[in-house]
C-alpha cells in the first residue's frame, strides 16, 4: 500500500487549477522547476535555522504544496501536450533534488544524527532510480511502496510538524532514521520485483 494510490484523487481535486495554469501559459517544466527551487530554499533554509524548531513547521506545510505542484506538472505534461525530453530530465532530477533538501533539516539535530539521515537520503535517491529502471527494463514506471514519494512526504511532515510544535525528542526517536531505511530498501526490492514480473507476465503478441 501506498499514499499514491491516492493521486487520481487529488489530480481531480487539482484539475480546475490546472486548466486555468495552461489557459495562462504556465508550463510543466516551469512548475517543476519552482517545486525544486522551493525544496531548495525551505530545505537549506530550515537546516540554517535548525536551533528555532518553529522553523521545522515550513516542512509539512512545504511538502503538501511540493505534492501538489508534482501533480500538477504532470498533468499539464500529459493532459495539455506539454510532455518533453527535457521534461522527463528535470521531473525526475528535481524530485531527487528536492527530497534531498527536505530530509536534510534532520541531520543537524542529534536524535537523528547526520549519518543514519544521510543513508535515508542515499536510499530515498536509490529508490526513485528504482522506479525510473522499470522502462529500460520494459516495465512501466514503478511507484510501489511502501515508502514512496507520497509516503516519504507524509512522514517526513509528521515529523516536522511534531518537532516545530515543540513536542518532546525523546532518545528512542533515534531508530526512526534505521527504520525509515528498512522501508526504503524493502521498497527497491518491491520496485525491482514488480518490475521484473511486470516484464515477465506480459503476453507474448
Amino acid at each position: 500500500m501506498s499514499l499514491y494510490a491516492l493521486k487520481p484523487r487529488f489530480q481531480a481535486l487539482l484539475r480546475p487549477t490546472v486548466e486555468r495554469m495552461a489557459a495562462r501559459g504556465i508550463t510543466a517544466n516551469r512548475v517543476t522547476l519552482a517545486a525544486a527551487m522551493g525544496s531548495l530554499i525551505v530545505g537549506l533554509g530550515v537546516a540554517a535555522l535548525a536551533d528555532l524548531r518553529i522553523t521545522y513547521l515550513l516542512l509539512p506545510v512545504w511538502l503538501f504544496i511540493r505534492m501538489a505542484l508534482n501533480a500538477v506538472d504532470g498533468m499539464l505534461a500529459r493532459e495539455f501536450g506539454q510532455k518533453s525530453l527535457i521534461g522527463a530530465y528535470l521531473n525526475e532530477i528535481a524530485d531527487v533534488v528536492s527530497d534531498t533538501a527536505l530530509i536534510l533539516p534532520f541531520a543537524v539535530l542529534p536524535v537523528f544524527g547526520a549519518f543514519w539521515t544521510g543513508v535515508v537520503i542515499v536510499l530515498a535517491v536509490i529508490t526513485e532510480f528504482a522506479g525510473v529502471m522499470g522502462p529500460a527494463v520494459g516495465a512501466s514506471r514503478r511507484y510501489d511502496g511502501p515508502l514512496g514519494k507520497s509516503d516519504r512526504a507524509f512522514v517526513f511532515g509528521a515529523l516536522g510538524l511534531w518537532i516545530g510544535l515543540g513536542a518532546p525528542l525523546p532518545g528512542w526517536f533515534g531508530w526512526l532514521m534505521p527504520v525509515v531505511a528498512l522501508l526504503l530498501v524493502l521498497t527497491v526490492a518491491n520496485r525491482v520485483h514488480k518490475g521484473l514480473r511486470e516484464v515477465r507476465d506480459r503476453p507474448v503478441s
